[in-house]
């Protein structure tokens, strides 16, 4: 469980400095469908929302 948390927080982090989700997931070798559900996946681990999303 532990380790989960961590791998979101990394894909996360990455996220936030690539600004979204396609950059980072092809940073990380994901697909951005694997990085959005490990997203979610992270936030009902730790309950609270993890990201404030926004339109362009």
């Amino acid at each position: 469980m532990a380790r989960d948390r961590l791998d979101t927080l990394a894909a996360l982090r990455v996220a936030a400095e690539r600004g979204g989700f396609t950059k980072a997931a092809a940073e990380l070798g994901l697909t951005q469908s694997a990085l959005s559900h490990a997203i979610r996946r992270g936030k009902a681990d730790i309950g609270r929302r993890l990201l404030s999303r926004t339109t362009r």
